[in-house]
């Protein structure tokens, strides 16, 4: 299936590795130019050769730390310059550190809200002069499956996440009439450098091995596995192309039917 992306000019953020890097990789292997983002700048120029070799097509870097909205304003007047505009924005960012309410003091909740949040809203200002130009505009923000259904020991994502749906939902509805597509997408448990951390912190916790925390998440998953980088990418990019042109203002989970709820 052609999703109609040759061409297309796509900025990606936090993509150095995980999802991102997942994401960038198949909207280059689509045939789109794209721009790849991370505070890591040697990572993120070795992603983006690996890339460029595996595609052949365009992929170009720039470094800027997302919870600083100057540098955020920079990276994206950047990739238009670098592209000659932008069609699509992906919006990512490292998810909170693990850990209970009792964990955190008010300046790690503002820390989580200023990367998670904030950096969303302010790619989205920065980009949206660009996306309004686009004829084949869309955004997507890679969120998590714990917007919808709280994880254990994760008390920043699971307030925050279910923020940045809000407001992909509300830009959906109020960017529309440009032709802005806006959706949000939702893993679960993804075989990802992010997970391991996480399930060192569980280990930690309850006094296991990050094997044993591995093992139980498994089972909570009605697949009875972690999903794969690339069987991501293929959903995140799908939503972005113009093969979901009428899908717009949804939060799709890709978690191997981890959600319980039927909405």
């Amino acid at each position: 299936m052609d999703l109609g992306l040759r061409g297309a000019k796509v900025l990606v953020t936090a993509a150095s590795q995980g999802l991102g890097a997942a994401t960038a990789r198949r909207f280059s292997l689509e045939g789109a130019i794209v721009v790849i983002n991370s505070r890591n700048l040697s990572e993120l120029q070795e992603t983006a050769a690996n890339i460029n070799v595996e595609s052949g097509n365009p992929v170009y870097t720039f470094a800027a730390d997302l919870s600083d909205p100057a540098a955020v304003a920079r990276l994206v007047n950047n990739a238009a310059d670098m592209m000659n505009g932008i069609d699509i924005l992906v919006t990512n960012a490292g998810g909170p550190p693990g850990g209970t309410f009792d964990d955190f003091d008010l300046a790690a909740w503002k820390a989580a809200t200023r990367l998670t949040l904030l950096s969303a809203v302010s790619l989205t200002k920065a980009a949206l002069p660009f996306l309004r130009q686009s004829q084949r505009a869309a955004m997507l923000a890679i969120v998590s499956a714990s917007a919808k259904q709280p994880s254990k020991n994760m008390a920043l994502t699971n307030t925050i996440r279910p923020a940045v749906v809000g407001l992909m939902k509300t830009l959906s509805q109020e960017l529309a009439a440009d032709g802005i597509r806006v959706n949000s997408i939702l893993p679960g448990s993804v075989n990802t450098a992010r997970q391991n951390t996480i399930m060192q912190a569980r280990a930690e916790k309850n006094g296991t091995t990050p094997e044993q925390e591995l093992e139980r998440a498994a089972a909570e998953i009605p697949l009875g596995r972690f999903g794969t980088p690339e069987e991501f990418a293929n959903a995140a990019v799908f939503l972005c192309s113009p093969a979901a042109g009428y899908i717009t203002g949804v939060a799709l989970p890709v978690d191997g039917g981890r959600i319980r709820a039927t909405l």
